[in-house]
C-alpha cells in the first residue's frame, strides 16, 4: 500500500510539473520481455490495475515473465514524442484517433491499423463532463451556463492535449447541433477559452490545478477522471453531466516500426486484444470508462447517466477532419486562441 501511495504521489507531482511519468509493473520471477505503453494523461490507474491482469494472464498462456512501463503526458504531445524518438513505445493507447493516426503518416503504425483490433481499436469510450464545487454555486447545468461573468473555466490546453481538444470540440458541437451557426460556434470558443485563466498540457494537471490547487469554478474533464476527482474530493466536488457532450473514442494500436524493440513483438498483440476481453472491460467499467462491451458494465455492478454523445460526423468528416479543421496551423484553435509562439 505504502508504494502504491508513493507511486500516486509522483504521478500527481510529475503531473503538475507537466512531466511525462514512466512507473513500471514487474511480472512474478525473472522478466524475459519488456513492454512500453505510451498513453495519455488520465489512464495511470487503468493501466496499473489492468497491466498485472495480463502479466499474469501471458505468463499462464506463454511462460514467460513480462515487464510494462507507462508513460503518460497529453495525448497529442505523447503523439509528438513517439514521433520524434524523444519516447520509445511498442503500443500506444492515445485519447484520439488522429493521434495515433499521425504515427501511421510517419510509418510507424501500418496503414491498417485501425482495422487489426475489434470495434475500429477502441476499447472503451468515453465523453467531456463538468466537475464543480460542492453545491454548485453558479448553477452550472448547460455550455452557456460557462460563460457567465465571473465563472473561470479549468480545461487543458487543446494543442497538447486529448482531454483539451475533446472540450473544445464538445462545446461547438454543443452550439452547432442545436441550431448555431459556425459562426456563433466560433464566438462561443473564442469566450470560453477568454474564462479559461490557464490551460494545462495535459487532463491530469488541470485536475491538480481545480481539486488539488482549488483553482477556477468548473473543471471540464474526461468523465473518468470526474468520477475519480469527485470520489476523492470527500464531498468537496460535484458531477454536472451536460445534455449534450462529444463522443470520445480514445484508440490503440501497436508499433510496427519502434526503436522499443527489434522486429515482431507478440506480447504487443496479445496485449491490447487483451483490452477487449470481458476480464478487461468489466476493470475498464469500475475505472469510469465506457466499455465496449455491453454487459461488461453491468457485470461489473456500474451504470451511465444517458447524454446525448454527439458523434464527430455531426460536426466533421471523421477524426482525421476534425484534427485537421480545428487543430491543425490556421485551424479554428489557432483563430480562436492565437497561433502558439515559436
Amino acid at each position: 500500500m505504502k508504494s502504491s501511495n508513493w507511486l500516486n504521489a509522483v504521478a500527481m507531482a510529475a503531473a503538475a510539473a507537466g512531466l511525462t511519468l514512466i512507473a513500471v509493473t514487474n511480472a512474478p520471477g525473472k522478466a524475459d520481455e519488456q513492454l512500453i505503453n505510451v498513453s495519455y494523461d488520465p489512464t495511470r490507474e487503468l493501466y496499473q490495475e489492468i497491466n498485472p491482469l495480463f502479466i499474469e494472464a501471458y505468463r499462464k498462456e506463454t511462460g514467460r515473465g513480462l515487464n510494462i512501463v507507462q508513460s503518460h503526458g497529453g495525448s497529442s504531445r505523447q503523439a509528438r514524442k513517439v514521433v520524434s524518438g524523444e519516447l520509445k513505445a511498442d503500443v500506444v493507447t492515445l485519447g484520439l484517433y488522429s493521434d495515433i493516426d499521425s504515427l501511421r503518416k510517419r510509418g510507424l503504425v501500418a496503414n491498417d491499423w485501425a482495422s487489426r483490433l475489434p470495434n475500429h481499436s477502441s476499447p472503451y469510450g468515453s465523453t467531456i463532463v463538468f466537475v464543480v464545487r460542492k453545491g454548485n454555486p453558479h448553477s452550472i447545468k448547460d455550455w452557456p451556463d460557462l460563460l457567465q461573468p465571473g465563472v473561470d473555466i479549468v480545461t487543458p490546453d487543446p494543442r497538447t492535449s486529448g482531454n483539451g481538444k475533446l472540450s473544445a470540440l464538445a462545446a461547438w458541437a454543443a452550439i452547432v447541433t442545436r441550431g448555431g451557426s459556425e459562426a456563433e460556434a466560433r464566438g462561443y470558443l473564442r469566450e470560453f477559452y477568454r474564462h479559461a485563466s490557464a490551460l494545462a498540457e495535459g487532463a491530469r494537471g488541470a485536475a491538480i490545478s481545480f481539486a488539488t490547487q482549488e483553482q477556477g469554478d468548473v473543471h471540464l474533464v474526461w468523465e473518468n477522471e470526474a468520477l475519480r476527482e469527485v470520489a476523492q474530493s470527500g464531498g468537496k466536488l460535484e458531477i454536472i453531466y451536460p445534455p449534450i457532450s462529444i463522443r470520445a473514442e480514445p484508440v490503440v494500436a501497436w508499433l510496427d516500426k519502434s526503436p522499443a524493440h527489434k522486429g515482431d513483438l507478440p506480447a504487443a498483440r496479445a496485449y491490447l486484444n487483451f483490452l477487449f476481453s470481458d476480464e478487461a472491460q468489466k476493470r475498464i467499467a469500475k475505472l469510469g470508462y465506457r466499455p465496449v462491451n455491453p454487459d461488461a458494465a453491468k457485470a461489473a455492478g456500474v451504470s451511465f447517466p444517458k447524454i446525448n454523445l454527439i458523434p464527430i460526423t455531426e460536426i466533421a468528416r471523421d477524426w482525421s477532419d476534425a484534427n485537421d479543421r480545428f487543430f491543425a496551423e490556421n485551424g479554428v484553435i489557432d483563430d480562436v486562441l492565437g497561433a502558439p509562439k515559436q
